[in-house]
């Protein structure tokens, strides 16, 4: 079970994509990740997990951000569409 912290922090960082990023991001990025980092708001984008996640570190040390896939529900899709 996630801290009510980290839920905190993905609401915020959910609220910030919608209103903010996610019609540019869709139209410029889509399939990629970002990180939001919620404090400052700003956001670093990867090709990948790995990079986007690389690129949060180095851009936001010592801060917690939340992944989110560009135009898509969530961030990983594990298993198999159940029909």
């Amino acid at each position: 079970m996630a801290s009510q912290e980290t839920i905190d922090l993905v609401e915020r960082a959910e609220r910030i994509y919608e209103a903010r990023y996610k019609l540019e991001l869709e139209r410029t990025h889509l399939d990629q990740f970002i990180v939001i980092e919620p404090d400052s708001e700003e956001f670093v984008v990867g090709a990948t997990l790995r990079e986007a996640a690389a690129s949060a570190r180095k851009a936001y040390p010592g801060k917690r951000g939340h992944i989110i896939r560009v135009g898509h529900r969530t961030a990983v899709h594990i298993g198999s569409l159940l029909t």
